[in-house]
């Protein structure tokens, strides 16, 4: 991965952090985003910590809020004119349902309409490291929590009943049908989409959650996996020579796996690939 620029949503703790440590190990220089200051630079400085002589880069955004997202957009698209990897990684479960400063349920915002405004705002340094024979990768994790998901086109938002792990995996099954959509846009462009399951690890996710939820978590969390074997799906989907050119896939614990049957549905992947565009200000 040297000579590589690598950007990771959600570094400072969990899959993220590992993601972005795991890239800087190879050679890449790695750009780290982050909602909150003083996390993004003691995780930077914990990387250049443990990879003497890495560059790591911080960049503060909230994900949830697209203003922040456009800004941190141009930032990076004049900071680093040609990206290899975006892996969106940024995420979290939300116990009750609030809005973001946009009006849009924070889930849904933060879990897939992040993914997908900050992606197609990034199109242009990827095409970049395309043309200049780079690996120009979209990584998406999602998770296997969208097998039990379903897009509520009536309730998108959770207006009617919201339910944290409902609006999870709604979410996650829109990164997957977001993956699929973007990957056959894409598929002359010379970027690759793939979408990864990392596994059910033991990171901060949840931890703020009350109720039966928050309880089930903690119970869970001693027998999760470690967030170093939560990101080596991302980590391999991200940088392996042999994967060059395959997209619109998703990977479990490393290898190709069939997503959901909702999931592979070109006709809701058009429909969601349509309402994401408008909720996010796009026509194309």
């Amino acid at each position: 991965m040297r000579g590589t620029v690598c950007l990771v949503t959600g570094a400072t703790g969990g899959i993220g952090y590992e993601t972005a440590l795991g890239l800087a190990r190879l050679g890449a220089r790695v750009a780290i985003v982050g909602r909150d200051g003083d996390k993004l630079r003691a995780c930077a400085d914990r990387i250049r910590a443990a990879v003497p002589g890495a560059a790591v880069d911080a960049h503060r955004a909230d994900l949830s809020a697209q203003a922040e997202i456009r800004r941190l957009a141009e930032i990076l698209r004049a900071t680093y004119p040609r990206l290899d990897v975006l892996v969106n990684n940024a995420g979290a479960i939300f116990d009750r349902r609030m809005l973001t400063v946009d009006g849009i349920e924070r889930t849904w915002a933060l879990d897939h309409l992040g993914y997908v405004l900050l992606t197609l705002e990034l199109v242009d340094p990827l095409k970049a490291a395309a043309a200049a024979g780079g690996r120009a990768r979209v990584v998406n994790v999602a998770s296997a929590a969208h097998y039990r998901g379903h897009i509520d086109f009536d309730d998108i938002e959770g207006a009617r009943r919201y339910r944290a792990m409902a609006a999870y995996a709604q979410a996650k099954l829109g990164n997957v049908l977001f993956t699929y959509a973007l990957a056959r846009r894409l598929r002359d462009s010379g970027i690759t989409v793939n979408a990864v399951h990392p596994g059910v690890v033991n990171t901060g996710f949840a931890k703020n959650t009350g109720g039966l939820l928050g309880a089930a978590w903690a119970l869970m969390r001693p027998f999760l996996i470690t967030p170093e074997k939560g990101a080596q799906t991302s980590l391999h989907v991200a940088s392996a020579p042999e994967l060059d050119g395959i997209t619109g896939r998703y990977f479990s614990h490393g290898q190709p796996k069939a997503s959901s049957a909702e999931s592979r549905d070109e006709a809701v992947q058009e429909r969601l690939w349509a309402l994401s565009l408008r909720q996010v200000g796009r026509s194309a």
